[in-house]
């Protein structure tokens, strides 16, 4: 499933970030077309906010692997109401995956990092990459408080793979506890369980301020050329 639901306002943009344009393709179809184009994904569901008609200009409004539900407010509402529109046609212990929608540079190596890893573990596990720089923490007027160990931290990426019944399950739980969380990993983790780490490509970047498009543009021309 992909959110994208968001409005990208970091962008600075009066159109939200997952309709850009990128390589003559929106940001959205660049991360569809990576996730379909394997063979263990089936299709996609992707949430997109109320009243928000922009998906049907995607390559793949008519795509019959494609569903579009809406979705909410924040991202870990519209995970969920992509869980709930398939919870029809998914067994409890099928897999899932969340993909940002604004992560355009998805490679397939990192989908057969992912299904290599993953299925073997009791919980589930999503892509990351190791901290390389210092790591500060800062006050609210920007003064450093203390330098953090880099040793054990990692960045979260996508896609983030969960069985759906736990992530259901664990996406209820902290909506009814009024948590919303940011990725899927911290409502599994808020159940008291470890997700797994798989290390992936440190240029499966998310598109959020002005200067990641031109970078996302370089990285999928290095991708054509590979």
């Amino acid at each position: 499933m992909v959110p994208a639901a968001g409005r990208g306002q970091r962008m600075g943009s009066g159109i939200p970030k997952q309709y850009l344009t990128l390589r003559g393709r929106m940001v959205l179809d660049h991360a569809l077309a990576a996730l379909l184009a394997h063979p263990r994904i089936a299709g996609a569901v992707v949430a997109v906010g109320p009243g928000d008609g922009g998906w049907r200009g995607s390559g793949f409004a008519a795509d019959s692997r494609v569903g579009w539900v809406e979705g909410g407010a924040e991202r870990c509402q519209s995970v969920l109401n992509a869980l709930e529109a398939l919870s029809a046609q998914a067994a409890a212990g099928d897999w899932v995956l969340v993909h940002d929608a604004a992560r355009p540079c998805l490679r397939q190596v990192d989908l057969d990092r992912l299904f290599a890893v993953v299925p073997a573990h009791p919980v589930g596990g999503l892509l990351a990459v190791p901290v390389r720089d210092t790591m500060k923490r800062a006050d609210a007027r920007g003064d450093i408080v203390a330098t953090v160990d880099r040793d054990d931290l990692w960045h979260a990426y996508t896609p983030q793979m969960f069985r759906f019944a736990l992530l259901r399950a664990a996406l209820r739980r902290a909506l009814d506890d009024g948590v919303l969380v940011t990725d899927e990993a911290a409502a599994v983790e808020r159940l008291g369980l470890a997700p797994r780490l798989v290390e992936g490509r440190p240029d499966n970047i998310k598109v959020t301020r002005p200067e990641d498009l031109p970078l996302a543009d370089f990285f999928l021309g290095l991708h054509a050329e590979a």
